[in-house]
Parts: C-alpha cells; structure tokens; sequence
C-alpha cells in the first residue's frame, strides 16, 4: 500500500505519495547512490578492469559526474528542503517532483552511454535539469521577497558551467577543463555562503538550549563577508588561470580567511553532538584545501590532486552528507541526533577523503591507496543510502506505530 499525506504544493492534487513529498527524499538518496557508483566506475576504468560506454574521457567524466551529476542532486534536494523554510511557500510535490528526478536520471544514464546516445542529448537533459532547479528557486525567492536572491546567481553559472563543460568535452572550446573548474569554484563558493548561515547559527542556539551561553559563535558580518569575496575572486582567478602565481597567493589569503572564521563559530564546543561538530570538521576541509592548492600552485611538493580532493572528496563529500542527514532528519520529524550509524557515516567520508589526499605521498602502491581511499567514501555514501533512504520514505509517526 503506498503512503500518502497532504500535498499543498503545484501539482500534487488533494495527496501526494510520500516519495513526491520534497524533491530531497529521492534527489538526496539518488545523489548518494550515484556518488558510490562513479567512484567504483572511475577507480576500475583508471585501473584498467573496464572500458566506460562514455564519449568523455574517463577522467573528465569522473570529474563532471561528481560535479554537476552527484553534487547536482544533492543541491536539488537542499533546495526542496530549506526554500520553503527560507520563503515560508508550500513544498513543491507531486509531478514537479518526479520530473526534475526523471531529468536528472535521464541525464546521467546518456552521459554515462554517450558513446551510442548523441552526446549533445546527455548536454541538452544535464543544461536543463540545472536551469530547472535554478527556476524553481527564483521563483519561489522572488515570489516571497527572500534575501537568497545571489544564489541564484550561482545556481544560474552552474548551469551555464554544466554546459561549458559539454562543450569542452566535445572539443567545442579550447580550455576544455574550463566548465570544470567554473562549476567547482561555484559549489565551494556555495559551501562558504550557506555554510557561514547555518553552522554558527545551528551552534548558537544548539549552546543556548544547552544553557551554555558564554562564548557563543560570533554570528555573519563584516569580516565574512570580506573573507567569502575574497574567496570568490581566488577561485574566479584559478579558473581563469589554474596555474597562475596571482592565484595561488589569492588562494592562500582566502583559506587563512576561512580558517580565521571557522575558529570565531565555536566548533570546540560541539564536541558532545556528532550531528553538529561534523558541520565544523566537514568545513574545515575548505580552508584546507584552499592553502594546500595555493601551495601546489608555487611548489609542487603538494600534489595538485591532493589538493582537489581535499576540496572535493574533503569538503564537498563531507559537507553534503552532513547537510544531507540534518536535513532527512529534520523533515521527517526525527530528534536531531547522530547514532551510531550515522556516525559511521561521518568516519567514513572523512577517513576517505583524508586517504586519498595522502595518497600520493603514502610508501604504497598508489592504485591500492586510492581503491581504499575510494571504497571508504562510497561506502560512507551507501551507508547513507542504506539507512537514511529507507528513514526518507517513511514518517516518523508511521515507525512509532
């Protein structure tokens, strides 16, 4: 018997089945699905097992699958979720919902067999699942009067970046890692504005009803504001120049900016709740791998790739899991609490993300490295999957019954 409840949203009727209730139920569990398939795919296509039915190099759609495939689902979901908290509209349900997801599976599954499927469908179905996303939100931030008006600013380059990174890839422009690095600049600008809202403001009032109000995390102002701008012209002058020394030092300067503003928010004090202190260890990969890709920048004793996957397997993997469980947790009417489980999948994705930085400098063989690197990530996100799908997909009053 299928579930339903109460659709108030565009096209959802009188009910809507629980599964078509917010796009993040089926966007977050399809994302983490995803995620552990491209990192087996990429390790065994890298290690030479198999050949991917792709038009793409290998390494290029490793890279634009993790980006604009996983990473796209997860800000589709995000979106689901907080816009009605921001704007105080209905959720969207209903048809709206299983088309975006349609979209979005239609997309992967082309790029994945673009070899055979004509690679401008697989452009045309990724473009279009983005600027769906992107409309949706301005929308709904512009019916309501929301103060979130520049994310849809990068919610629209993300879109425009997806398609620059087709392009590269069917030889259309001559920087063909362009929309790549474009659309990563984007996510991690991204991970430091909606970043810098909810983790000091989730610790302050975690502190307040804890009784602890002394030394609260100091909340947004002026010196946030400056370290996310100089963040934003560090990335823009990378993606424009990768290996420029301008870059590397706007790098720098910018992760010691972040640095500085992760320590004002009071993380030390977290250490008895995993759902929050991992919103602070999952940020902390940012400033990281700002510094590390400065530095890789003007030495090469740190592996550029190191660097990257700080950035992405670190600060991306990390951060969308984090979000991903509060979020699951907070729509569906559960206590805002890590067990056991979910602090498995916390030690998971940071212990992945940590090996295959170091991979590169460990006395081991390298492809083993990466292989153990990449298989206690995707089981972090398979794990999500195992325990917070099936959580999705059911009401917290229909557990207790």
């Amino acid at each position: 018997m299928t579930r339903t409840i109460a659709a108030r949203g565009p096209g959802g009727g009188a009910t809507s089945p629980i599964w078509l209730r917010g796009g993040y139920r089926l966007l977050f569990a399809g994302g983490a699905f995803w995620a552990a398939v491209v990192v087996v795919l990429w390790v065994g296509a890298f290690g030479g097992r198999w050949t991917l039915p792709t038009a793409m190099e290998p390494l290029a759609w490793h890279q634009h699958e993790m980006l604009f495939g996983y990473l796209g689902a997860v800000i589709g979901g995000f979106l689901s979720a907080a816009i009605p908290n921001w704007t105080g509209r209905p959720m969207v349900t209903g048809w709206p919902v299983a088309a975006a997801i349609g979209l979005w599976l239609a997309a992967r599954l082309a790029i994945l067999f673009s070899a055979t499927v004509p690679p401008l469908a697989g452009a045309a179905l990724d473009v279009g699942y983005l600027l769906l996303l992107s409309a949706y939100a301005a929308r709904e931030i512009f019916a309501s009067g929301n103060r979130n008006k520049p994310i849809l600013l990068i919610l629209f380059l993300f879109a425009a970046a997806c398609g620059l990174d087709h392009a590269g890839a069917m030889g259309a422009i001559a920087d063909p890692a362009l929309g790549m690095r474009i659309g990563f600049a984007l996510v991690l600008l991204l991970i430091s504005v909606i970043g810098g809202r909810i983790i000091p403001a989730f610790t302050r009032n975690w502190l307040m009803r804890q009784g602890r109000a002394e030394g609260l995390p100091v909340m947004p102002g002026r010196f946030d504001m400056a370290a996310i701008g100089i963040t934003a012209l560090a990335l823009a002058a990378w993606a424009v120049d990768p290996a420029g020394l301008v870059a590397a030092g706007a790098l720098i300067v910018a992760g010691v900016m972040q640095a500085f503003r992760l320590a004002r928010w009071a993380g030390q004090r977290t250490l008895r709740d995993p759902l929050l202190l991992v919103l602070h260890l999952s940020y902390a990969w940012l400033p990281v791998g700002l510094i590390m890709l400065g530095c890789a920048l003007i030495h090469p004793f740190i592996p550029v790739s190191s660097a990257m996957h700080a950035l992405s397997a670190g600060a991306m993997g990390a951060m969308t899991l984090a979000v991903m469980t509060r979020a699951t947790r907070g729509h569906t009417g559960r206590p805002l609490e890590a067990d056991r489980a979910t602090v498995g999948i916390y030690m998971l994705v940071h212990l992945g993300a940590l090996l295959r930085v170091v991979a590169p400098l460990l006395p081991f063989d390298y492809m083993l490295s990466i292989a153990a690197a990449g298989g206690f990530w995707g089981a972090a996100f398979l794990l999500f999957l195992l325990v917070y799908g099936p959580m999705a997909l059911r009401s917290a009053a229909a557990i207790r019954m």
